[in-house]
């Protein structure tokens, strides 16, 4: 008779390393970049929406949403361990859409 299947009984994929001390730092590093995305994709909603209530431009619409978008991409890089790739696209977005909003669409 063959010995029956083991399931996995440890911890699941999604959740984070531990060591003794705590999360490793790369747990630490992907943490830290998903709550920048979601603040920075929180902070873009509510531009977006102060943009829409003065009647700006429908440009507005396409340059935030693409923000919002690119926040959420972020953030699932991010959760695959992508951080390095997530913080560049970040950065590189948010200037996009500050000199999008501060030069062509005031």
């Amino acid at each position: 008779m063959s010995a029956p299947e083991q399931t996995e009984t440890g911890p699941e994929q999604d959740e984070m390393p531990l060591t003794p001390q705590g999360p490793t730092p790369a747990a630490r590093a992907r943490r830290a970049r998903i709550a920048a995305a979601s603040v920075l994709m929180a902070a873009a909603a509510v531009v977006l929406a102060l943009r829409l209530a003065s009647r700006s431009s429908v440009l507005v619409v396409g340059v935030y949403g693409l923000l919002l978008i690119l926040c959420g991409g972020v953030i699932e890089l991010s959760r695959r361990g992508r951080t390095r790739l997530g913080t560049w696209l970040l950065a590189a977005g948010l200037a996009a859409a500050l000199f999008m909003d501060g030069f062509v669409l005031s």
